[in-house]
């Protein structure tokens, strides 16, 4: 798992953060807002949003589309940048206070940086998500510092595709000068699988239910898959 590796780089959501079902709940309270009349669920919602991101991700920007089409779909008068900024008025709790690293995920941080390891952040979140993470959360800067434990940190806002197009990995490897063989990923779902396979980088899948309607796909492209974060760190005192 960690032969020849020198850096480790983690996605964000659902990978070091618990934070794939709040985004769903999150949505929910938009798409309501918005004008929805319908029974719908927060899987309901990741599926739509997924679909529209994945069908749009060679665009400079698919969240906009996203909203644009919540906006048509639910006849709301709210433009998409409207509608991304009612999104993070209601996010904003959630961001500060709500979001946790998944289990023992700061311990698995801790135990890298100790063992040398330079530590990174590839993730299709916005930047201001990243900041509120790094000065405002409480739950990440009181077990983890992220400016503390990482090297560098990519946002939405370093690429101009979203995964799964490898380009914020191969952006990364560039500008970091890192070999693809000294590289190990850390994913959750097909999509960040896939642009880590896409970039030629080894990675491990990290479980996370709201990744299970694809996770027969993920196990098949993955190079490791894990349940817990424990399991690495006894890979790591094995070293």
């Amino acid at each position: 798992m960690f032969k020849n590796k020198k850096v480790i780089v983690f996605d964000m959501d659902g990978t070091l953060i618990d934070s794939v079902g709040i985004w769903n709940e999150i949505d929910l309270k938009l798409i309501n807002k918005l004008g929805n009349k319908e029974r719908i669920t927060g899987s309901d919602v990741q599926k739509q949003r997924d679909e529209i991101l994945t069908k749009y991700s060679k665009i400079e920007n698919p969240y906009t589309e996203y909203f644009n089409l919540l906006g048509k779909r639910y006849c709301s008068n709210l433009n998409g940048e409207e509608i991304l900024k009612l999104r993070y008025e209601i996010a904003q709790n959630y961001l500060e206070s709500v979001i946790d690293y998944k289990p023992n995920a700061e311990k698995l941080i801790k135990k890298l940086k100790e063992k040398g390891y330079i530590l990174g952040i590839a993730s299709t979140t916005r930047k201001n998500n990243m900041n509120i993470y790094r000065t405002l959360n409480k739950n990440i800067i009181e077990k983890a510092n992220l400016d503390e434990y990482f090297s560098f940190i990519y946002t939405r806002e370093d690429a101009k595709e979203i995964k799964p197009n490898p380009e914020i990995y191969l952006r990364i490897l560039k500008e970091q000068n890192i070999l693809k063989s000294e590289c190990l990923i850390f994913e959750d779902s097909l999509i960040g699988v896939e642009a880590a396979k896409n970039a030629g980088i080894d990675c491990i899948a990290v479980y996370d239910k709201y990744s299970d309607a694809d996770r027969e796909k993920i196990n098949e492209l993955s190079d490791y898959q894990i349940e817990d974060y424990l399991q690495v760190i006894e890979e790591l005192k094995r070293k």
